[in-house]
C-alpha cells in the first residue's frame, strides 16, 4: 500500500521521476565541469569566460547542465513523488556541486577579504578590501574591491572564523561553503513542519525549494551567506509556529531572527509577519503588543548582542547604502529608470531617472509592505471575530503568517534597487512551505538560472539596453493586470491576496 500521493512502485509516475532524478545529476555534473574548466577560481583575469581557449566549451557545458537541472526541477513543480525521494534527490544533484570551485558568483572572495580584513583589527564598513591590504584581493570582483561590507556583524563574524580557521584563500572558501551548506541544511530540516503547519504537501515543499537550481549553484557552489540567513529565519518562523504564545520560546524565535538580520538586513521584513504566527487565540491588539513582544525583545537583544560582540556597532547600517551601486536592468525599478535615461538622452538631458525610480520604488515598498501586513491582520482577526471559528483561526494563522512573509519578500526583490539571481531564493524558501499555487514563483526562478555564466559573468550586463526595454515592456504589463485584479480584490474585500 503506497502512502498519499506517492505512486506505486514500477508506475509510470516513478519511472518519469527516476528519469528526471538523473537527468537533473547529469545537469549537476555538467555544471561542476564547467566550473573546474571556466569557473571562479581564485586567479582572476579580465578575460571573459568564452574568450578562453576552452570558452565556448565552459558556456556549452554550462547551458546544457544549467537546462537539464532546471528543466527537470520544472517537471515536477507540483510535488516530487515523495518527501523522502525530494530530500535524497536534491542531495545527490548537490553532490557534484559539493565539490565544484565556486560557481556563478565571486562573491564568496569578498567574504574572506571582509573576515580577514577584520582579522587584522580593519573595520570592514569604513573601507573596502583593496585599502584594508586583504592579500587575496586580485580574486574579488572588480567592482567589489573598494565597496565596505554590506553584510550585518554576525556574518563578519563568521566570515572571519572562516579565515582563521582556513588557514589561507582555498581554507577559507571551504569554510565558509561549509557554513553555507549549513544554512541549506537548517532550510532542509525546517521546510517539513512550516509546510504542514500551513497545510502545504511536504513533498512539494522540499522539492521547490532544495532541488531548485538556485539552490545548489548559488548557496551550495556559490557559498552566499544568503543560506545562512535563510536558516536562521526559517528556524527561528519554525519556533514561532509551534510555540504561538510561549514567552520564552518566542524569545529564543526572536533571537533566531534577529541574527538573520545580523547576516543581511533583508530579513527585517520577515519580523511583522512572524509577530502575527506569535498571537495565541484571538488577535487583538493587546494579544499583539504581548506576544509580538517577546518575539521583538528576542531579536533586538541578539542583534544587539552580536553589534556589540563584534565592536563592530551599527556601522554596518551605513554599509547598507552601497549594496545598490550596480546599475542593472534585473531590477525592475533600475529597468525602467534606464529606459527613461535612454529616452532623455535621445534629447539632449542627462541620466537622472535611476536614482529617482529607486528611491520611488523604495518608497513603494514600505507602502505594499505595511498594506500585506494589514491584510493579513485584518485576515486574522475576521477569523477571531466568531467564537465558532477558533479551529479554524489556529489553523489559518501559520499559513496567513507564511504566506505574508513569503509575499513581503517578493515585494523586496521586486523593488529593489539591484537584483541577482540568489536574491530570488528569498521568497522561494517561504512560498513553496506557503503558496498553493507555485507557477508565478516557479517560473522567474527557472529564468534567473540562466543570468549567470560558471565565472561570474552576469548576462544581464552583455544586453543593457535590450534586457532593459524588455524589463519595462514587463513591468507595464503586471501594472496593467494586476492593478485591475487588485481593485477587483480590495472592491470584494478579499481578507488576503490570493498566491
Amino acid at each position: 500500500m503506497t502512502g498519499a500521493g506517492v505512486p506505486p512502485r514500477g508506475s509510470g509516475r516513478s519511472v518519469h521521476a527516476g528519469a528526471l532524478r538523473y537527468l537533473g545529476l547529469v545537469g549537476a555534473v555538467l555544471l561542476a565541469v564547467a566550473g573546474h574548466v571556466g569557473g571562479a577560481l581564485p586567479d582572476a583575469t579580465d578575460e571573459r569566460v568564452w574568450q578562453a581557449a576552452d570558452g565556448p566549451l565552459t558556456v556549452l557545458l554550462w547551458l546544457v547542465g544549467t537546462g537539464l537541472l532546471t528543466g527537470a526541477w520544472w517537471a515536477l513543480r507540483h510535488g516530487a513523488p515523495s518527501t523522502g525521494w525530494a530530500y535524497r534527490t536534491a542531495g545527490l544533484w548537490s553532490v557534484p556541486l559539493l565539490v565544484a570551485p565556486p560557481l556563478g558568483s565571486r562573491d564568496v572572495y569578498s567574504y574572506a577579504c571582509q573576515g580577514w580584513a577584520y582579522g587584522q583589527g580593519v573595520d570592514p564598513y569604513a573601507v573596502g578590501v583593496a585599502v584594508a591590504g586583504c592579500p587575496w584581493v586580485d580574486a574579488v570582483s572588480p567592482i567589489w574591491r573598494d565597496t565596505p561590507a554590506p553584510y550585518g556583524p554576525g556574518f563578519v563574524l563568521l566570515a572571519a572564523l572562516a579565515v582563521a580557521l582556513g588557514g589561507g584563500l582555498v581554507g577559507a572558501v571551504v569554510v565558509l561553503r561549509l557554513i553555507a551548506v549549513a544554512g541549506v541544511l537548517l532550510v532542509a530540516v525546517c521546510l517539513p513542519g512550516l509546510a504542514r503547519a500551513a497545510g502545504v504537501p511536504t513533498r512539494r515543499a522540499v522539492w521547490l525549494a532544495l532541488a531548485c537550481p538556485l539552490v545548489g549553484v548559488h548557496l551550495v557552489a556559490g557559498a552566499h551567506n544568503d543560506a545562512v540567513m535563510l536558516g536562521l529565519l526559517l528556524l527561528g518562523l519554525l519556533v514561532v509556529v509551534r510555540f504561538p504564545g510561549r514567552p520564552w520560546p518566542l524569545l529564543l524565535a526572536g533571537a533566531l531572527l534577529g541574527l538573520a538580520v545580523g547576516v543581511k538586513a533583508t530579513a527585517v521584513v520577515v519580523l511583522p509577519f512572524a509577530a502575527l504566527a506569535a498571537v495565541l487565540g484571538r488577535f487583538t491588539v493587546r494579544s499583539l503588543l504581548r506576544d509580538g513582544g517577546w518575539l521583538a525583545a528576542g531579536t533586538l537583544i541578539a542583534l544587539g548582542g552580536v553589534s556589540v560582540f563584534s565592536g563592530l556597532g551599527l556601522g554596518w547600517v551605513d554599509g547598507l547604502r552601497h549594496s545598490g551601486d550596480l546599475e542593472q536592468w534585473t531590477s525592475p525599478p533600475t529597468a525602467v529608470g534606464m529606459v527613461l535615461d535612454y529616452a532623455g538622452e535621445l534629447f539632449g538631458g542627462h541620466p537622472v531617472a535611476v536614482p529617482v525610480l529607486r528611491a520611488l520604488a523604495l518608497a513603494l515598498l514600505a507602502l505594499v509592505l505595511a498594506a500585506l501586513w494589514w491584510r493579513a491582520w485584518s485576515a486574522l482577526r475576521a477569523l477571531g471575530d466568531v467564537r465558532q471559528r477558533v479551529v479554524r483561526l489556529e489553523a489559518a494563522r501559520p499559513r496567513v503568517a507564511l504566506l505574508g512573509a513569503g509575499l513581503a519578500l517578493v515585494a523586496t526583490v521586486v523593488l529593489a534597487p539591484v537584483f541577482h539571481p540568489w536574491y530570488a531564493t528569498w521568497p522561494l524558501v517561504l512560498l513553496a512551505a506557503a503558496a498553493t499555487r507555485t507557477t508565478w514563483f516557479v517560473l522567474p526562478c527557472a529564468a534567473a538560472a540562466f543570468l549567470t555564466l560558471p565565472d561570474g559573468t552576469n548576462l544581464a550586463r552583455l544586453v543593457k539596453a535590450p534586457g532593459a526595454l524588455v524589463m519595462t515592456g514587463l513591468v507595464v504589463a503586471a501594472a496593467r493586470w494586476g492593478v485591475p485584479r487588485l481593485w477587483r480584490s480590495r472592491a470584494g474585500r478579499a481578507p488576503f491576496p490570493s498566491d
